[in-house]
């Protein structure tokens, strides 16, 4: 059952979306990124329908130590952790926010010139990390008014 949010709420979210890209904080990007997500999942059953019979676990930190977030996608949810979760299936570590924030929200996303850069580091299977790039995609599509 999919519940109805107000659309003042959606323009608040995506407002404080637009404010953290603004800063440039990572740590907040992420997060608000993540929940923003799990909101969606809860109340919108075509984005929930992505994650359908799907199980992964994300680890994203910076290779500067002040970034740790992890995301556990599992029965149809979504958890945040702001802390090392046990057992990533895939392990993403950005040389900084402004790269993180460029990979996540680049047109296409170029994981394989991301890596040849040294802006981003992988261990585990880049699978998991180009559905979380569809998931992130979908999202900014979904939330751009107009």
């Amino acid at each position: 059952m999919s519940m109805e949010i107000p659309s003042i709420h959606l323009r608040h979210l995506w407002q404080r979306f637009q404010q953290t890209l603004e800063t440039e904080a990572a740590e907040q990007f992420l997060s608000l990124l993540l929940n923003i997500m799990r909101l969606m999942f809860a109340i919108n059953h075509d984005y929930r329908e992505n994650i359908r019979k799907f199980d992964g676990r994300y680890q994203f930190n910076s290779k500067d130590g002040k970034m740790t977030v992890g995301a556990i996608f599992s029965d149809g949810r979504l958890e945040v952790e702001e802390r090392v979760i046990d057992n990533p299936h895939i392990t993403v570590s950005f040389r900084d926010g402004r790269t993180l924030f460029n990979f996540l929200l680049a047109p296409k996303q170029d994981i394989l010139g991301s890596m040849l850069r040294q802006d981003v580091q992988t261990d585990g299977n880049l699978n998991y990390l180009y559905r979380f790039g569809f998931l992130a995609k979908r999202l900014q599509l979904m939330m751009t008014p107009g």
